[in-house]
């Protein structure tokens, strides 16, 4: 069984022609054989999310920049703990956590969500994301096709990646993507500016966005442009 929902959506993904395997079609044919209603794939390095790799559906980018802006959510539990994390009900989650995320979220109009760990063996290289505008849990059928879509997404991403350079994202992964380049150069002149590591740089970062409201984006780029000393706002 587990093979034949392989080929369904091995099948699904090369319909367009094989050529068209991008990480944007990846998350489209994720939101159809699942039937939720967004679908992303995030990306992480050194345990940090960098950004999405892809997005399809109302909910999905919105709740991807805040789960990057807070650092928290199923989502980065699920690539974290290397385990699927699922949360059939976001207003009466069964194991209270992610403080900052809920709230936003529930906002947004999220009211189920799903994470699934992407990787190949040891290789673990993001989550793959469901979020559905109605709680309830998946089916059988649903959750089964999420473990096989996360498996194929880790095959196809590294396999991108492999054409490419080792040391430079391959341009296929940055045409659908939203890499918030902009925060990861904000944290590194945070560390430099603050005097401590790049880890505690980003948490101050998110701090900071997190009691101002604003996207950290938007403070990432004043910091970058030099609008903004984190320093003295804090002060």
């Amino acid at each position: 069984m587990s093979q034949q929902r392989r080929l369904r959506i091995l099948a699904e993904l090369a319909a367009s022609g094989p050529d068209d395997v991008t990480p944007g079609r990846l998350c489209e044919v994720t939101r159809h054989v699942t039937g939720v209603t967004g679908a992303a794939i995030t990306l992480f390095a050194n345990d940090t999310p960098v950004g999405s790799a892809c997005t399809a559906g109302p909910l999905s980018a919105l709740v991807e920049e805040l789960e990057f802006t807070l650092g928290e959510g199923p989502c980065v539990d699920a690539y974290r703990h290397d385990r699927p994390v699922l949360e059939p009900d976001l207003a009466n989650p069964a194991s209270p956590g992610w403080v900052a995320f809920i709230g936003p979220a529930l906002d947004a109009g999220v009211r189920a969500i799903f994470g699934f760990p992407v990787g190949v063996g040891s290789a673990r290289v993001g989550s793959l994301n469901l979020y559905v505008d109605r709680p309830g849990s998946l089916t059988d059928d649903q959750h089964a096709d999420a473990l096989v879509m996360a498996n194929v997404a880790a095959e196809v991403l590294l396999g991108l990646q492999a054409e490419g350079p080792a040391d430079v994202l391959a341009p296929v992964l940055d045409e659908d993507s939203n890499f918030h380049y902009v925060v990861h150069q904000a944290a590194g002149m945070l560390s430099a500016q603050l005097e401590v590591g790049l880890a505690q740089a980003l948490v101050r970062l998110r701090a900071y966005s997190f009691a101002a409201q604003r996207p950290i984006t938007e403070v990432a780029k004043e910091v970058v442009d030099r609008r903004l000393r984190l320093s003295d706002a804090e002060g």
